[in-house]
């Protein structure tokens, strides 16, 4: 479900789950926490690659799959100090917690889940025709992955609680724009290789100082919103409102959100 590579001091992180578009079940979670572990142990390694197998990055979290359990939603929650980083977000802020490059390939759909593990990455490159979205209010939910420790250093506020509320997909021209990824491309895989190649040239030790002290530039009160994110979703799960939209959007995934009952 989750394939680490290494080749030629570069991990390629497989999302490989093409049949459902490569969704997020609770094992890839836990599969993709213990490859950041991994990693963080590779010594040789100069650079990640966040890619997903087939036509799309990742289309999100594989809510049926996730909440057949109640044990995988509170493994996915469960943290120990509220400041403390819970599983859902040990997937994408552990990329922050890298010393080397960590970028983000996207193609087709990057939607929910996909989309935050992305923004967790340093770099992300695009696909021309790919389509991204925080999707989590469609469902009764909020991004509660750390995506909120890390949008503020890419996009507007306004932006930011637009695209959450939302909750509809853009084009990657759109994305570009308004600053949630990096650069598109027509083979984003050989663009980010290039981009890669240009880091291979640089001290690893530079590229680490560099990665750590541009962090520190753009800092926010970390531990405040990981805290306020799992509080804040463990409120709309318990939520009569949350029931009613996962229904609604289980019935009307192909109605454009403009059609749709309003609250």
């Amino acid at each position: 479900m989750i394939k680490l590579e290494k080749q030629q001091q570069i991990a390629f992180v497989t999302f490989a789950r093409e049949e459902k578009q490569n969704a997020l079940n609770f094992i890839m979670f836990k599969q993709l926490a213990d490859v950041i572990k991994q990693i963080k142990k590779g010594s040789t390694l100069r650079a990640v690659v966040i890619k997903g197998q087939g036509a799309h990055f990742c289309a999100g979290l594989d809510v049926a799959s996730v909440m057949k359990s109640p044990m995988n939603i509170i493994s996915l929650l469960f943290k120990w100090l509220p400041g403390n980083c819970n599983l859902a977000q040990q997937v994408v802020l552990g990329w922050q917690s890298l010393s080397i490059p960590v970028f983000a390939v996207i193609q087709g759909n990057c939607f929910g889940g996909g989309m935050q593990i992305a923004l967790g990455a340093d770099y992300r490159i695009v696909h021309n025709d790919a389509k991204l979205a925080v999707m989590e209010a469609r469902w009764g939910l909020c991004p509660d992955m750390g995506a909120n420790v890390v949008l503020p250093n890419l996009i507007s506020s306004d932006q930011a609680l637009w695209l959450a509320s939302h909750a509809s997909t853009i084009d990657a021209k759109h994305a570009l724009r308004i600053g949630l990824v990096t650069e598109l491309s027509d083979d984003p895989l050989q663009t980010c290789l290039a981009m890669i190649d240009t880091l291979l040239t640089r001290s690893p030790d530079t590229l680490a100082a560099i990665k750590r002290v541009t962090q520190q530039s753009y800092t926010t009160p970390r531990r405040k919103i990981l805290a306020k994110e799992t509080f804040s979703q463990i409120r709309l799960l318990l939520n009569k409102n949350t029931k009613k939209a996962i229904a609604k959007a289980k019935g009307d995934e192909s109605t454009q959100y403009s059609k749709q009952k309003r609250w």
